[in-house]
């Protein structure tokens, strides 16, 4: 998912980013006067891989190890290269940090937690790559983490203290998404596959449950996602941006990417077809689909 989607969270469409970086691509191999073989090498990927993001069907998007691999040996800046500036001049990088999930700080708190911290008094901006982390319920918890009994007990304490955080006195979160991720959740199908229907309803009322509880210092927004796209991230304010990559957080710092990826965000809510006000509501009901 990582390699498709996560770039689209640049204020341009998809395809003009991805040809744009096509183009740069392109020209950083014909001024290197490397072989593809070579020039793959250099930047650590297969020749296959890059062979598909010079003269692939479709343009697309590199992972973000590939597009800091490049910038990083060839001298270039991320927003170059994205087509987010036409200064290639290495001054500062905007994607410039991956962290893991699992990664703790000396008081036990993950990167997103003191992001989170940091952020306080501020809006923060949420898209959640499936369900929203602090209302998973411990049986969905224990069906997404069923190979490892250490990652049930991980996402379960990560569950707790996002929900704690976004109950604190100051806070202030949107969280927008798309509306078929429910829908998918309620049937049943694709990665929830085998959850017993108890489990869904359940999940779905606790959702419910607590989008009430929290609004309106919690907000959710639902968008069509045959219409939209919005990758998994957060946004604090306008401090940092994390987007999740499946594994871990690529941190972005460009105080000017933030305030596009803000703006992105802003217009999901504009365009969303369930508001903060009814989509507990609306969640409620697919317990009865």
């Amino acid at each position: 998912m990582f390699t498709e989607v996560t770039y689209k969270i640049v204020a341009m469409s998809k395809r003009e980013s991805s040809s744009l970086f096509r183009h740069r691509l392109k020209k950083l191999l014909s001024q290197s006067e490397m072989t593809q073989a070579a020039f793959a090498e250099a930047i650590s990927i297969d020749r296959s891989a890059l062979s598909q993001l010079i003269n692939g069907p479709d343009p697309r998007l590199p992972r973000a190890e590939t597009l800091l691999a490049i910038a990083t040996r060839f001298r270039v800046t991320t927003d170059w290269l994205l087509g987010l500036s036409d200064d290639s001049g290495a001054v500062t990088q905007t994607l410039d940090t991956v962290q893991t999930e699992a990664a703790l700080d000396e008081q036990g708190r993950t990167a997103m937690e003191r992001w989170h911290e940091d952020a306080t008094g501020q809006k923060i901006r949420y898209v959640p790559a499936q369900l929203p982390d602090l209302m998973r319920t411990p049986e969905v918890i224990a069906f997404q983490a069923q190979a490892s009994e250490m990652e049930r007990r991980r996402l379960l304490s990560q569950t707790q203290r996002r929900l704690r955080l976004s109950r604190a006195p100051e806070a202030d979160i949107e969280m927008c998404m798309p509306l078929q991720t429910f829908e998918v959740f309620a049937a049943g199908v694709g990665v929830w596959r085998g959850l017993p229907e108890r489990a869904r309803a359940a999940q779905l009322a606790h959702i419910a449950q607590t989008v009430e509880e929290l609004y309106p210092a919690f907000r959710m927004y639902l968008f069509d996602g045959r219409k939209r796209f919005a990758p998994p991230m957060t946004l604090f304010g306008y401090l940092r941006a994390a987007v999740f990559t499946g594994d871990a957080y690529l941190l972005i710092r460009s105080k000017q990417l933030i305030r596009e990826l803000a703006q992105s965000f802003d217009s999901h809510i504009r365009a969303a077809e369930i508001h903060a006000h009814e989509s507990a509501d609306w969640v409620r009901q697919l317990q009865n689909r």
